[in-house]
């Protein structure tokens, strides 16, 4: 039996949305057609039922969403509950009977007195009409207004960490899609609340339609005196608006539940005991006066004085418990402490350096504490896998420690050890930066943005909106951090990138591409001779992704030899599409900057060799006259919206790179090998040999 039974509650869940079908239709049908006093008292209960499971899903829920079904609910609650009453009043008018559930609540609930019945009835309509559904209504409109009010910041901020690499397409899809979510649910509410409004106007007029039906049907029609009309219609009619309204009572208490736990984190329990409890000076103080107002004369001493009690007992205990687990925590930290002066000091642990390390001040800890909403943390792993994908390097992890050094809004950046990078950062307020033209100026701390160096403006988080509109990128102090810390790993991706990281790289690759890592290391190459051709690569900001084809084409190379430029410069040749790539422009052609063929033999030349690899040695005043003819034209280019590439012959390119990367880091070199065949160059300009 038990077997059975289970099997047909499955199937009924199975075809769940044919029977929620078949409820509605039943609740048409309920309207026109007479029922049983012995049905009508099941859905009654049913009724009851319902609108308490309801309300005990609002208050469980931590985040709206979890019941975005609500709304319809309410609508088909608020329609069942008026097709019973229609049940109902047709009984009463018929028979004068309408079941045990409504005889009861007229008779027990009430203690058959039909006057006091009605009191309460309106006593629960005003409550409901005046208390709760205004207050619903009016947080769900505002609810309502201020989600699609935030929207377009919201869509701002996804494509702003979008275009950061901070999330990928898929995660900018869900968040908007959340986002739409929301402002379809808090719509949906503003309009679901007028349910409850007109639910309660309804109750008011069926109770007074069943009581003047009553007087007619009883006196009229069947003979009645007017004092057992009243009695009879009466009572029912009242305990008929009883036994309807506080289901009512309870889906308004769950429509301003719904609306009002919209910054919930935890079921309304645990959110009640744990912040009402949380200060035990509240309770003391509440214990105490009410323990005061207890021995007032004319006031009742026993109940004022048990409440007093159970609040400051229980403020005590809890104030007690406190006391102990922060005394318990400062014995564990002077544990600890003496444990490390009694260990002998490991020297060892002194002397190593954090390839990857990142200081704040005092002030900035906030942003690091996941107690504290602090995101950075979360951030920087983000960071790290997204290195991964544009890159293919496995960022070491970043040692967070607090410097007491530093200015309390400081920040520092550390490779090595070596300080890189630095800034400042205002929290509570947000980094407004005029990408490009603005609609008006707004007013604020003046600034630089840290990674690259751009002016900016420290504004209140209340001016941000204003900001956003006027045309200004706006981001929070996290995303400042996080945006530096990326330029940074990007700059020095290739010191980052160690014997280490190589190995795990090779050893993950070997998983799936066994022939090509066997081969080729240890047997051809070694681990470290890898490290520096990819070394060279990212410092160049050329991708290492395609480790396949890398170590493939030093297996190849490496046969003639095993220099590495030789070897960088096959590697990169095999690259020649995804180099070329990276550089094009939005109109598919790639912008370079040539040589004359008389300066590329005057700089052949004067190339050397020595234990680093080729070098130019150039005279100091030819070299500058060199660099800022290349400057000219790479400013020219930036004038019309294009980044240029310099082009050279390929035995020309790594000694040239090397010649003028520390005045012009960002300028890409690349050989005429690199460009591949099907991409369409675009030329700029040649910088031509001094002449004489």
């Amino acid at each position: 039996m038990a077997v059975q039974t289970r099997e047909i509650f499955h199937r009924l869940l199975r075809q769940s949305d044919v029977v929620v079908i078949l409820g509605i239709l039943l609740i048409v049908v309920m309207m026109v057609i007479p029922m049983p006093p012995a049905l009508l008292d099941v859905l009654l209960a049913f009724n009851i039922s319902l609108s308490l499971m309801t309300l005990l899903v609002t208050m469980n829920v931590k985040n709206a969403l979890e019941f975005s079904v609500f709304p319809s609910l309410l609508l088909v609650a608020t329609l069942f509950r008026l097709a019973l009453n229609i049940s109902s009043t047709r009984l009463i008018l018929l028979h004068g009977y309408a079941g045990q559930v409504i005889q009861a609540f007229g008779q027990f609930v009430v203690g058959g007195n039909y006057v006091v019945g009605f009191i309460i009835f309106l006593i629960l309509v005003i409550i409901q009409f005046i208390v709760i559904t205004r207050g619903a209504e009016r947080v769900a409109e505002v609810a309502a207004r201020f989600t699609l009010d935030a929207m377009p910041g919201k869509q701002m901020a996804i494509d702003a960490d979008l275009n950061a690499g901070l999330i990928d397409e898929k995660q900018a899809r869900e968040r908007r899609a959340q986002i739409q979510r929301e402002a379809d649910f808090y719509g949906a509410m503003d309009g679901a609340s007028k349910f409850v409004k007109g639910d309660a106007i309804a109750s008011i007029i069926v109770t007074v339609i069943n009581i003047l039906g009553g007087f007619a049907v009883g006196v009229a029609q069947q003979g009645l005196s007017l004092s057992e009309a009243l009695t009879t219609y009466t009572l029912l009619t009242v305990g008929d608006g009883l036994v309807t309204q506080i289901p009512a009572l309870l889906m308004s208490s769950a429509t301003g539940m719904i609306v009002t736990r919209a910054a919930a984190s935890s079921n309304l329990g645990h959110q009640l005991t744990s912040q009402m409890a949380a200060d035990p000076q509240v309770l003391l103080v509440s214990g105490g006066a009410l323990a005061a107002m207890g021995i007032l004369p004319g006031l009742p001493t026993a109940p004022f004085l048990a409440l007093g009690g159970v609040l400051g007992g229980t403020g005590y205990l809890l104030k007690r418990r406190h006391r102990e687990l922060a005394l318990q925590e400062q014995v564990e930290a002077d544990q600890r402490a003496q444990e490390q002066r009694r260990e002998p000091e490991d020297v060892a642990s002194l002397v190593q350096v954090d390839p990857l390390e990142l200081e704040v001040g005092y002030g900035l800890v906030p942003l690091v504490d996941a107690s504290q909403s602090g995101e950075l943390l979360d951030r920087i792993a983000l960071i790290r896998r997204q290195m991964a994908q544009e890159l293919g390097l496995l960022v070491p992890s970043v040692r967070i420690r607090d410097n007491l050094a530093l200015e309390p809004s400081q920040y520092r950046i550390k490779i090595k050890g070596i300080p890189v990078g630095e800034g400042e950062l205002r929290l509570g307020e947000f980094l407004a930066m005029a990408a490009g033209e603005v609609s008006e100026t707004i007013e604020g701390i003046p600034t630089k943005e840290p990674a690259f160096g751009l002016p900016a403006l420290w504004i209140p988080a209340s001016r941000r909106e204003e900001a956003e509109a006027a045309g200004y990128t706006v981001v929070d102090p996290t995303s400042v951090v996080a945006t530096h810390l990326s330029e940074v790993i990007r700059s020095y991706a290739h010191e980052l990138l160690g014997r280490q990281e190589v190995r795990r790289l090779l050893d993950q690759l070997k998983r799936e591409y066994p022939a090509v890592v066997e081969e080729l290391v240890p047997q051809v190459v070694t681990v470290g001779e890898v490290q520096r051709v990819l070394q060279n690569l990212l410092r160049e900001g050329v991708a290492i992704r395609d480790l396949v084809t890398i170590l493939e084409t030093m297996g190849d190379g490496a046969t003639t030899s095993k220099n590495i430029e030789y070897l960088t410069a096959l590697v990169r040749e095999a690259l020649a599409r995804q180099i070329s790539a990276a550089y094009q422009g939005s109109d598919g052609a790639l912008p370079i900057i040539t040589l004359e063929p008389r300066l590329e033999q005057q700089l052949t030349e004067a190339l050397q060799q020595n234990e680093r690899g080729s070098v130019l040695t150039l005279e100091p005043q030819a070299g500058q006259r060199l660099m800022e003819r290349i400057a000219g034209w790479v400013e020219k280019a930036a004038v019309k919206g294009e980044r240029a590439v310099l082009v050279c012959s390929p035995h020309l390119r790594f000694a040239l790179r090397r010649f003028i990367e520390r005045s012009l880091p960002h300028l890409p070199v690349l050989s005429y090998n690199e460009i591949s065949a099907e991409v369409r160059v675009h030329p700029v300009g040649m910088v031509r040999a001094d002449e004489g």
